[in-house]
This record gives C-alpha cells, structure tokens and sequence, in this order.
C-alpha cells in the first residue's frame, strides 16, 4: 500500500512555464562603414500578395490613397495644364499616379514614379515602377545617389539618377533610406483574424453536415471502399443510402450548440483592432458598428487630421522633386459642422454650488 504522507508533497517550479512576451531589438539600417549601402524590399510580391487577399487590408489602403487625392489637385494654370498631359502607362491621369504611389508606399513602404522629361528638361510624363524591383543606393554619408531597376531577363540593371525619380516613403525612420509597409504592423492581427474565420467556417460546417462513424461489419480493404464512395456520394448529393440491417451501424458526432467557444466576438475585436492599427476608422470604410453621431464626427476629424497630414507630405514632395506646387483638397471637411454644433450647444451653466462642493466639509 503507497505512503500517503502529505509531509512528503513537493513543489513544481514554474518559472520557465509561460515565456513572457518580449519585442525584438531593432536597429536602422542606414550609413555604417566606409562604403555605399543598398537596400531592395525582398517582401514586396509577399505585401502585394496580402493586399490583393485580403479585403479589409484592401479596403483600409484604398481609403488612405482615395482620400489622400480626395477632389484632386488645384494648382497655377499653366502648372495644371502640364500635369493634365501627363498619361503614366498610357491611359493615366495625374492624380490616379499619385493614389496609385500612396497606394503602393502603404504596401511595401515605398513608391517609386519615373520621371520623363524631353531634352529640353521638359516634364512629358510620370511612370510607376515596380518597387519590388528598384534598388536604392546611398552613399557613406547616407545620401541618396541613385537607383537601380534590377532586371528580370539577363539584360543589365537600369541605373536612375535621383532627379530621374520620384521616390515617395511611408514613415521613414532616423536614417534609414526606406519607408516601412504597413502590412508589417498588421500582419499578425490578419493572421489571427483569417485563422478565427477560418475555424467558424469549419465549425458551421460541422453544425450543418456533422462527421458519421460507420462501423462496418467487416475488414475486407475493398467492401469498405466500395462502402465509403457510396456513401460520400449520398452525403454530397444529399440523397438516401440502403444497407442490409445489421451490416452497418452509424454515430453521428455531432456539434453540440454552445458547446464551443464562439469566435464571432474574437473576430468582431480582431477587426476594431486591425482598423485601429491602420489609422482608417470603419464609419470611412463602410463599418456599421454601434456608435453615436458625435463620437462617429469625432473618428472622422481625427481621420481627417492624419489625411490632410499625408497631403502636406506629397505637396511637399512633388514641390520637392519635382518643382511643381499643387494642392491637394479634402473631400469634405466636418470641422465647420463640429464648431457648428458647439456654438448651438451654447456655454456650459456651472452653478455655484457644484463648484465649491466639499469646501469647508
């Protein structure tokens, strides 16, 4: 018979159990050492391939780079004239290269446009380029020197001067000589978020078709394969099946209701969150989550403040780089209508009682 002496109890040591969470240490990757750095975006097809997949990482670029362009650009008339002949790959327009470039510099961090002039210095057109295939070069200082269009056949890589392109960069950071995708920050909340759907996909299935174990009277390889093409066929068709009595018994493991954790909440979280993470409100996108008027004009101000933001930047750089002045517009502001309501809401009444409340308790 075992001892049962509690003197005799020990205790587990769980201090190396659950790993707690830790970031990585990151450095820049600019200037160090005597000779020119290169840098190239080895993620590109992969960050192209989670805009093209995935709807709501669609959906939140796609509003960054539409409302970032909002009415379009104003400029002098004889600037406006020279950019309305601008036709990028051929059927372009000014304004869809430029949300084409914001689009792309969400995606991998960086847009790179050709700049087209005749000999005269002229401006005759701007060309998007394939960032997955551009190299940019800096010096030891860090400088930007050129580009480099790495080419695909066995022809020698294009070499671009700097004044030959427009390079745009999203949130660039100390001395680095790239901007940073956005697809970076949000691809682990995709993952979750694409993984729990995918689960309540399954478990829907398994509430509207649930497994069946067939305990077949017999071992025979070929009898039970002939069983199993008959059967699946009438599952798929959702046709009746005939056995011989006591040749087949059947248990259907089922979904019990309730009996699993309902990821639509997780998802529902998930989803705020991704939309948060992306500065893109959901009211922008089409969402239709509870929320009051007020709080929804308070999203969409904020939202405008980071669009109008990014307009200053690409003012700047088209100026910049291209020597143009433009303006961008917003499409439609709300702050008139915020101040609006504030000056019908009238002065706040404080009496004097809620102000020296607890004075001399």
């Amino acid at each position: 018979m075992p001892e049962t002496d509690i003197g005799n109890a020990v205790a587990s040591d769980l201090t190396n159990a659950v790993t707690d969470y830790s970031v990585d240490a990151a450095t820049t990757d600019g200037a160090q050492g005597n000779t020119e750095i290169e840098w190239m975006n080895e993620r590109w097809t992969e960050q192209l391939g989670y805009y093209k997949a995935i709807p709501e990482l669609q959906s939140a670029i796609d509003a960054k780079a539409t409302w970032t362009v909002g009415k379009g650009f104003k400029a002098p008339l004889i600037t406006e004239m020279l950019l309305m002949s601008i036709k990028g790959f051929g059927k372009d327009t000014f304004n869809t290269i430029l949300e084409n470039a914001i689009r792309t510099y969400h995606i991998g961090g960086d847009a790179f446009v050709e700049i087209i002039r005749d000999k005269n210095g002229l401006l005759v057109n701007l060309k998007p380029l394939d960032p997955g295939s551009i190299k940019i070069v800096a010096n030891k200082k860090g400088v930007v020197k050129r580009y480099e269009q790495v080419s695909r056949t066995k022809e020698a890589n294009k070499t671009f001067f700097t004044e030959n392109i427009l390079h745009l960069s999203r949130n660039r950071v100390a001395d680095e000589i790239h901007g940073e995708s956005l697809i970076n920050a949000v691809e682990n909340i995709i993952l979750m978020r694409n993984e729990a759907m995918s689960d309540m996909r399954q478990l829907m299935h398994r509430h509207v078709r649930p497994i069946v174990v067939f305990e077949l009277d017999t071992d025979d390889t070929t009898e039970i394969a002939a069983f199993k093409t008959t059967a699946d066929a009438a599952t798929e068709n959702g046709e009746n099946i005939y056995i011989p009595k006591g040749a087949v018994e059947y248990n259907i493991q089922a979904v019990a209701p309730n009996s699993t954790l309902n990821p639509l909440p997780w998802i529902q979280q998930l989803n705020q969150y991704f939309f948060q993470a992306c500065g893109v409100p959901q009211i922008v996108v089409g969402g239709s989550q509870e929320i009051t008027e007020a709080s929804a004009k308070i999203l969409y101000l904020a939202f405008q403040q980071t669009i109008e933001e990014e307009q200053l930047y690409i003012e700047e750089q088209i100026l910049s780089q291209i020597n143009l002045e433009i303006k961008l517009e917003f499409p439609a502001s709300l702050e008139n209508e915020l101040l609006s309501d504030k000056a019908k809401d009238g002065p706040v009444n404080v009496q004097p009682n809620e102000t020296t409340a607890g004075v001399g308790q």
